[in-house]
């Protein structure tokens, strides 16, 4: 795991997370009652800045850590790594801005297209009742 600069002024180190290991859950029979493989990262926010900050997504504590679980994998070391990789691209994502939205009016068409299968749809309904009413 190497230190990873995230937009500019920003660095990861290996050094900012925390690892907690503790035994996995799921199938891989009496192994998996004896190894603790699975990782929990725990990453400080309080390091990042605000704007990067309001726009990362996942499990945040009480406490400002964001909490990261692996354990797709056998090997404890692979584990942490792939929480590490994954810490490092959820923030990646988080420090580009979204791209703003413009707004748009469906067309004439789409919205001819759309009163008329609500017609069609209107009219079968009238067929399935008890006493059939042709309106039109």
């Amino acid at each position: 795991m190497e230190s990873l600069t995230i937009k500019g002024d920003f660095i990861l180190t290996p050094d900012d997370v925390d690892f907690i290991c503790t035994r996995a859950s799921g199938a891989g029979g009496q192994y998996v009652n004896r190894t603790d493989s699975a990782v929990q990262l725990r990453y400080k926010l309080d390091k990042v800045p605000e704007n990067i900050r309001s726009r990362i997504q996942g499990n945040i504590s009480n406490e400002g850590y964001l909490l990261i679980d692996a354990q797709e994998h056998r090997s404890q070391l692979q584990n942490k790594e792939a929480a590490y990789a994954r810490l490092a691209g959820l923030l990646r994502r988080a420090a580009h801005p979204p791209k703003p939205r413009r707004a748009t009016k469906p067309t004439m068409a789409s919205r001819l297209k759309r009163l008329q299968s609500k017609r069609l749809h209107s009219q079968k309904k009238k067929l399935r009742g008890r006493g059939f009413k042709d309106s039109d």
